[in-house]
């Protein structure tokens, strides 16, 4: 009767009467070489770059694939696979490889379970695919990144990690980064409701503001047409605008009206006296100071005129004129012209030049 081999670890079975003399070098294979393989064997395997890596497990013979832990070795230029035999087995996997990539175990044609570089894990074959052999990993210390964990034991703020060091805190700059602009921008809460479609709480026809940290109240639309929002000291609120009917102001040419010193807001029409501004009367009286006055007309006296025409008398005046004739005093003369011609002259000494004949003790 020949030798048979167990399912799973391919442990020789010698056959009922077999091996007479020489059981004892099976035996000892089986418990020295297989079992121990199967139990506590540790082995090195270089992982081939470019190609999967295939196990075998060799009936009765010493194999890779029956150590129950496996150092994959390597240098790695991409992710590969370590593929193992379909038996039922148990496996500690520890991806030491170079380069930085992931070695996935798995059975012929089957997904398997990528480990990552670096990482140590408990797999087993459950006869058809590799898969996770624990669900739960108790620990009482900080699970490293390269295991799945943070590195760190506690954390205030969002978490940032770079795939190899402790979490840290994320600053404002790696989140914009880690998710763009764009996104933070509209993810800002209601401080500045970017992109918001509706503020909650509000009603139609309200304007929203702030009333103190995190507090947020609302204005209702004013019913007087032309309010305005303003500040009345101590809140928001809405007030209208004061009109006033326009008024005139009207200067009187007599003595009558509002003295000086009256105030005007446009409440009501005004009067101004003449006196208030301090200007004369149209019949010349209560005037002070110098006033530059244009007489025109037949005046009865003119004093210090530059013109009088028909004056009765003409006290300082520098011409006296009439329809034809103009006497002009002039370098201590008079002048007399006739038109623009100048036809005589007298000094202050009564003599007088003529332009024409002087006739004496005629009939003027």
């Amino acid at each position: 009767m020949s030798s048979t081999y167990s399912t799973n670890l391919a442990i020789e079975l010698i056959g009922t009467g077999d091996q007479s003399g020489a059981w004892g070098t099976t035996t000892n294979n089986n418990l020295g070489t297989l079992l121990e393989q199967a139990i506590s064997g540790y082995v090195t395997q270089a992982i081939t770059d470019g190609a999967d890596t295939v196990l075998t497990m060799t009936p009765g013979l010493s194999a890779t694939a029956r150590n129950i832990f496996i150092e994959c070795t390597g240098a790695l230029t991409a992710a590969r696979n370590l593929v193992v035999p379909a038996n039922k087995k148990l496996y500690f996997i520890y991806n030491n490889t170079s380069g930085g990539y992931a070695v996935t175990v798995k059975v012929s044609g089957q997904t398997g379970v990528s480990v990552a570089n670096g990482s140590k894990v408990i797999l087993v074959c459950n006869g058809t695919d590799v898969v996770n052999a624990t669900s739960y990993l108790a620990t009482t210390s900080t699970l490293p990144v390269s295991s799945g964990g943070t590195g760190v034991a506690t954390l205030t703020g969002v978490a940032y990690g770079n795939g190899t060091s402790a979490f840290t805190a994320a600053t404002g700059a790696q989140i914009v980064s880690a998710i763009g602009a764009t996104a933070v921008t509209n993810a800002t809460n209601a401080t500045s409701a970017t992109s918001a479609t509706n503020i909650s709480g509000g009603t139609a026809n309200q304007i929203a503001y702030q009333t103190g940290v995190g507090a947020t109240s609302f204005l209702t639309a004013p019913s007087v047409v032309g309010s305005y929002l303003g500040w009345n000291g101590s809140a928001l609120a809405w007030s209208t605008i004061s009109t006033t009917t326009p008024n005139a102001v009207t200067f009187n040419n007599s003595g009558s009206g509002d003295v000086s010193g009256t105030t005007f807001n446009g409440a009501s029409a005004k009067t101004i006296s003449y006196n208030t501004i301090g200007a004369p009367s149209t019949t010349g009286t209560n005037a002070s100071g110098t006033w530059g006055i244009n007489i025109s007309g037949n005046a009865a006296t003119a004093t210090s005129a530059s013109t009088a025409t028909n004056a009765t008398n003409a006290t300082n005046a520098a011409n006296l004129a009439t329809t034809n004739f103009t006497i002009t005093e002039s370098g201590g003369k008079l002048v007399f012209k006739y038109g623009s011609t100048v036809i005589a002259s007298m000094d202050s000494s009564g003599n007088i030049t003529s332009a024409a004949d002087v006739t004496a003790y005629g009939t003027p």
